[in-house]
């Protein structure tokens, strides 16, 4: 059985195509992503900008087509930050369904976090005694995902109080629309983008102590591709990859030491994603420190591979409320 699942995101639309294994499991059939930027400009006009919602328009249809041309039996479709926020998000929902034939669920900041457990859970191996925090750092906002103790087997997971899930209005694109003005950022931007991250994470009011930190999605496994000045990228080299504080120190300081045109060639680094990926870095990197962790295992699975493994019913468990 094979399954699509589309994510679009602020910044990136990703489509997934899986396939089922005897054993149970699922294998990666085709992977496609493209930085389509379809939160640009909400955060400040709370409306989806014509040519930012055309282009990522133009890419589900061909990632669905040729989703469909693998063969994929179903595709699931999550919307996330931006279209939370857009006032005209139903209408972009009404023309996917029109031109791709697929039904865009908005889903909640929880929920995303929520899927993207899911994924962890079933990508990566951790001791049941261990306390895990996931962090998923979109372009529109930030996940966080506190699991320990009995929550070893999603399945097995009966109660919110083994699973805390929070959504922060932080991300790659929104902070830096907000906040950096100059190319590279000056000091006193990079300062004012650590005390609003800081306050957010304050808001928070988690205590970000855990035995283990889990990063996925685009930021954290670009961070990772650029410490190890991975060209091409290679998913199965970053995919639980333990990415170290001080690897994630020198790529931020390196990041805001480079005008937007240098930091396009860096290996590692796609160029679409050069303007805001130094606002993403410096959140991993304010977690990091606020968690005091020595290093972040990366997931290159996020929420896509949470779409599948829900379709495939291994999320039978509804999201737990927010803590």
């Amino acid at each position: 059985m094979r399954i699509g699942a589309l994510d679009v995101g602020t910044n990136t639309v990703l489509m997934l195509v899986a396939e089922t294994t005897p054993a149970g499991g699922v294998r990666r059939v085709m992977d496609l992503a493209r930085i389509t930027r379809l939160g640009q400009g909400v955060d400040e006009k709370r409306r989806l900008d014509p040519q930012a919602a055309s282009r990522t328009l133009d890419t589900i249809v061909e990632f669905t087509e040729q989703a469909r041309a693998a063969g994929v039996e179903k595709i699931a479709a999550a919307g996330t930050a931006t279209l939370r926020d857009a006032a005209d998000g139903e209408d972009f929902i009404r023309r996917v369904r029109e031109r791709a034939g697929v039904e865009l669920e908005i889903i909640s900041g929880e929920t995303e976090a929520w899927l993207s457990y899911l994924a962890v859970l079933r990508g990566l191996k951790f001791d049941g005694s261990q306390r895990v925090l996931i962090i998923d750092i979109g372009g529109g906002s930030t996940e966080f995902i506190r699991a320990g103790g009995a929550a070893t087997e999603f399945i097995n997971v009966q109660s919110a109080g083994h699973l805390e899930v929070a959504s922060l209005q932080i991300g790659s694109v929104r902070l830096t629309e907000r906040i950096i003005r100059h190319d590279p950022p000056t000091v006193r931007e990079a300062a004012d983008l650590r005390l609003a991250i800081d306050s957010e994470l304050q808001r928070l009011g988690w205590t970000l102590e855990a035995d283990v930190l889990v990063g996925i999605a685009g930021t954290v496994t670009t961070v990772c591709a650029i410490a190890l000045k991975m060209d091409p990228y290679d998913p199965e080299r970053v995919h639980g990859y333990q990415l170290s504080r001080a690897e994630v120190e020198r790529v931020l300081e390196l990041l805001g030491s480079l005008p937007n045109e240098q930091r396009r060639q860096l290996k590692g680094l796609d160029p679409a994603r050069a303007d805001v990926i130094f606002a993403g870095a410096a959140i991993l990197e304010r977690v990091m420190s606020e968690a005091d962790v020595n290093s972040v295992t990366v997931s290159d699975q996020g929420v896509r591979w949470g779409l599948v493994w829900r379709e495939l019913g291994a999320g039978a468990v509804p999201p737990p409320k927010p803590s």
